[in-house]
This record gives structure tokens, sequence and C-alpha cells, in this order.
């Protein structure tokens, strides 16, 4: 399961079917000429991305073909990505600045930062994982990996967002499953070239790659979860055909044999893989993790500095736990260790059965909506955002992320939905869960996310197109920040606990990653500095750092977000004194996902000094 993915289609599914932009026609001079180009990427990126097409609901009419097509995800798609950001900044030069609105100046601030960032970066470091889908290339440096790869999102992508109503989809998704065959071949080929020049995933994530691949490659092609989807869904839309003895004779005679030849070569290529995690190891490793650190982040911050500040951080953050601690008559041994305490008291474990798990997520569901009737006290913008709870479906927990995101329809036929993985209720202790709900739903992504859909003054590139990790984790942060300071904890000392311990658990991320990654920290001593610290159950915390170990940067993106959002919040009730209203502050949401630094510079516009 690939949490890219939910990140991005989040906001995508929230748009997919609505109508063109109407408010752009009213747009002159400057900003229309930006507009129209801007609108002219996005339709680009629809024309290079069949997977984005889909997950949109646009392969129909016009785009019905792509449909039938995946998107390019070799080493050649991804040089021919990159060529294209260069030559769409020369084209943005055909725009004047100085003639434009400030929302105008925005939109191309945005665009050239994102697309400097990719073609820089891209043009630096040639290896790695393809932009096809969602990905977070040119930073992505694994072609295969436990989370990269696609045998790792394709599978999941055809089972759940590629529709099966008609038997023209139907045979989409069987000229789907052929590509996939060549999609497979052409990640081997190229983790055999990236190999040859020194880049391999950890030892340890090529071992849980090949796990994931043998448990794709297990069943009989007619018992194939590719095969009895397609079987399950054309049997419920009625569509006469004999769909499972073509899928099952696509997956024996070509994807078997392209998972076949993946297989070997990871076989073969895995006595080469060293156990450091970091990805100082690989050609030019070092400004490798300093553009990923930048890229993840949108800021300055260098590797050594980030470092520091997460290390300041824990240590306030667990200084404030220990007073809550002592406070509870918890007093001996560390805060990890307390906290851990804390974490296995019966009273705080849901039984690790269906009943259990359903009893935590009616929990989860009722703090859901009592923190909604609080959004009117700190937004104006109030969308309605259907929202429920849900575990990771059993067959795919086992490499799952903790949680992701799914966003309502747009006819209200299906509510958001926040996954969370279930496997081992022991991993989820009560006194956790009410933040994970803040961040993960209300007023975390669920909500930003529908508040971002209201915005009449962005184009569909960046509500679409363009995101930024810093820009969304740093608000689901800001978001159980938000909660905290809206009472959500008050009469909760325990809950109160958690919520500080979630803070203090994304300090500890920008810690190891950066320890990993730039320090050179064994991926035992990182999951040790996890375990001190945050009381995680060891399994939990080496799920986490395994999977820093193949989104370098990525997971400094909360901490780091965090506390720009609120620096910039605070500098503006500085500047604005009396005159700062939070509910105004909060309507940056409608200017859609941005750089911190252009996040800044929006919010001294809206409360100038």
């Amino acid at each position: 399961m690939d949490r890219r993915f939910f990140l991005r289609s989040s906001a995508a599914l929230l748009i997919a079917g609505a109508a063109a932009p109407a408010w752009a026609q009213g747009l002159t001079g400057e900003d229309a000429r930006l507009r129209a180009l801007l609108d002219a990427f996005w339709e680009e990126d629809l024309d290079e991305s069949p997977t984005t097409a889909t997950v949109l609901g646009l392969d129909v009419g016009p785009r019905a073909a792509q449909r039938s097509r995946l998107d390019d995800g070799s080493s050649a798609g991804r040089a021919r990505w990159v060529a294209a950001r260069r030559a769409r900044l020369g084209r943005l030069k055909a725009i004047d600045p100085a003639k434009l609105s400030p929302a105008g100046r925005a939109d191309l601030d945005v665009v050239v930062y994102a697309y400097t960032t990719i073609a820089e970066g891209g043009e630096r470091f040639t290896y790695g994982e393809a932009a096809s889908g969602f990905s977070y290339a040119p930073y992505s440096p694994y072609v295969l990996s436990q989370l990269s790869g696609a045998y790792q999102s394709i599978p999941d992508f055809l089972d759940s967002v590629h529709p099966v109503k008609t038997a023209a989809d139907a045979e989409a998704y069987l000229a789907r499953l052929e590509a996939f065959a060549g999609a497979l071949d052409a990640n081997t080929a190229d983790f055999r070239k990236d190999a040859a020049r020194g880049v391999l995933a950890p030892d340890f994530a090529l071992d849980a790659t090949l796990a994931q691949l043998r448990k794709l490659r297990e069943p009989a092609p007619a018992a194939a979860g590719l095969v009895t989807s397609l079987t399950r869904r054309t049997a419920e839309a009625k569509i006469p055909g004999d769909w499972a003895g073509r899928a099952a004779a696509i997956m024996s005679g070509k994807v078997y044999p392209a998972l076949d030849r993946q297989i070997a070569a990871v076989q073969a290529l895995r006595p080469q893989a060293r156990p450091d995690p970091g990805v100082w190891k690989l050609p030019d490793g070092e400004a490798f993790y300093a553009g990923a650190l930048a890229f993840q982040t949108t800021t300055t911050l260098t590797p050594d500095q980030a470092h520091e500040l997460g290390l300041k951080q824990v240590a306030d953050l667990e200084a404030q736990i220990d007073a809550l601690l002592r406070a509870q008559g918890l007093t001996a041994g560390t805060v990890g260790e307390r906290v851990t305490q804390l974490s296995k008291r019966p009273d705080q474990l849901y039984p690790n059965t269906d009943a259990g798990r359903a009893e935590l997520l009616q929990a989860l569901n009722e703090q859901t909506e009592a923190i909604r009737r609080k959004m009117p006290l700190a937004f104006r913008t109030l969308p309605k955002s259907p929202v429920e709870i849900v575990r990771v479906p059993p067959e795919i927990q086992d490499g799952a992320p903790n949680g992701y995101a799914t966003p309502p329809t747009l006819d209200g036929s299906r509510p958001g939905r926040f996954y969370i993985n279930l496997k081992d209720t022991a991993e989820w202790p009560k006194f956790t869960l009410p933040t994970l709900t803040y961040h993960e739903a209300l007023p975390g992504h669920q909500w930003q996310g529908s508040i971002t859909l209201e915005s009449k003054d962005i184009p569909r590139l960046r509500q679409l197109g363009l995101g930024f990790a810093a820009h969304g984790e740093g608000w689901g942060l800001y978001a159980e920040q938000l909660a905290d300071e809206l009472g959500a904890y008050q009469g909760d000392p325990l809950g109160r606990i958690g919520y500080l311990q979630s803070l203090q658990f994304r300090a500890v991320r920008v810690v190891v990653d950066t320890g990993m990654h730039a320090k050179r920290w064994s991926r035992e001593r990182a999951t040790d500095y996890m375990v001190e610290k945050t009381g995680f159950v060891r399994s939990r915390a080496q799920r986490e750092i395994d999977r820093y170990a193949i989104w370098p940067g990525q997971a400094c993106s909360y901490k780091i977000g965090h506390t720009e959002w609120v620096r910039i919040r605070e500098e503006a009730k500085a500047r604005a004194g009396s005159r700062f209203d939070i509910k105004v502050f909060h309507d940056v949401l409608l200017r859609g996902s941005m750089p911190l630094v252009v996040l800044e510079r929006t919010v001294k516009e809206m409360y100038p000094a």
C-alpha cells in the first residue's frame, strides 16, 4: 500500500468529476495568460499520466483510451518527465511577475518552486524511482523496495481505483493487466542498471521486497488477487464474459513470468546490498539527502540544523510529558519507559479481536463527531466533510502504513475515510487515539482537503497536480495542536499525554531521519532511539524506521512543517494584534498547498506589518 497514492488522491478525488473552473473566465491580462499556461501544463500532466486521469474520473470521452494504459515508470520516462519540467520553466519566463495580481504571483511562485526543485534534482541524480503516478521523484532513490515499484502500486491501483462497470472497463482492466507485466520488466531492468552504479535499497528492505513479491506470486493464477478482483466486480456489474479465464491467462502467461524475472533479479543482487539505512552510501549521497530534505520540507534547513532542531524539540516535549506522567503517579524509569508502562496498562488496551477492533473504531468515529461541533470556533469555511474511520483491509495490513486517508465522493455516496492499521491493537493504546483522529480527519487532512475544494482562486494544476508534504503534514500536526487549543483534552490528562507523545514522535522522526541519512546511524540505533523516546512497541518503531530509510527527508516534513505553521501564525498575530482573527487565518487553506516559503509570504500579505 502506497501512502503517497492516498495523499495525492485525497485531494484529487475530492474534485473528480467537477466542472471546469468557471472563475478562471474572469481573469484578464497577465493573470489570464498565466492561467492559460498553467491549464496547458495540467492537460499535459494528464496526457502523460493515464493513472491520474483514472483517479480523477477524466479517462472518458477524448481521454477514454487512457483507461487501458499505465504510466511510463521507466528511467527513460523519468528523464522525459524531468526534461519537461525544465522546458516548462522556460515557457514561464514569458510571464511578467510585475504584472500579476497577488494571487497570480503566488501561483507563479508555487509552480516555479516545484519545477525548479524537480529539474535540478532530476538532472543531478539520475537514479531512483520514476514519476509514474504518485511518487517522491526525483528524491525517491530506489526503483524497488518494500514501498516502491510497480509490483507494489499497480495491483492496489487496479483493485481500488480502476472502475469495472461496463464491458469496456473490463477490457481496459485486462489491457492494464498486460501492461503490468511490461512495467515489472521495466523496473527490473532499471533495478539492475541502478545496482551497477551502487544504488540498492538496504538489505532489510530488499528482504521485505522479496517477501512481498513472493506473496504476490504465490497463488495459482486463477486465485490471484488481480484475477479475483476482476471476476468479482464483473459479476457484481452483471457483465457477461470469461473474465476469470482471460485474466488468469494473462497472469500465467505474462505477469507471473515478469514477477519471476524480478524475483530472480532481486535474489541475485541481494548479496550486494548493505545494512546501512542511509542514502549517504549512494553516489553523491550527501548532496542527495540535502536535496531530499529541502524537497520534503520546502525550507533551507541543512541536515545538521534539522537534526539539532529535532533534538531540542524532543527534549522540550519530553520534559512536558514527564510532568504529566508524574501527576499520574508514574515516576520510575525514563519517560519512554513510563509511556511504555502506560501503553501496556489493561485499561488502555482494546482486545486484539474483531470485537475489540470494532470498539476502537466506534470510539474514533465518536471523537470525530465531537470535534466537528467545535469547528465553528476556529473556521469560517465549514465544509460538510463527511468522514468515517475504518480498518485497513486485513489482506494488505502486513505491508500497509499505520494509517492513510481517502476522501468522500462528490455525490455523497461514500464518506471520506481514514484507514487505521489494526493488525495488532496493542500498537494503539487508548490515550494515543484522539490525536490520531484530529490529525487524519478533523481538523486535519480531511478537513483541510475539503476547504481547499472550496477555493475559487487556484488553477487545477495546483488543486490536483502539485502537493507539498510539509504544508499538508505540517497542517496535520497543527490540527492536533488546534484541537488542544479548542479544549479537546480538558478533563483528559492521559489524552494530553498522547497528544504530546504524538508531537514528540514527529520530533523523533527528524532526529532519526537526519541521523540515518546524514550522520550514518544504523537501523538498530535509529530504532532504539525511537523506542526509548516514544515508548512505542518495537514492531511499530521498526516499521517507521524502515519507511524513513526508503523515503529520505519525508519523515521530517511533519514536525518541521508544524513548526513553520505555528511560527507563521504567531508572527501574523504579533503583526496584527487585535485585528488577528483565527478564522480568517485558517482561510489560507483556500489558497491551496504551497511551499512553506510561499505560505509565509502569503500570510504576510493577509496580515501586513
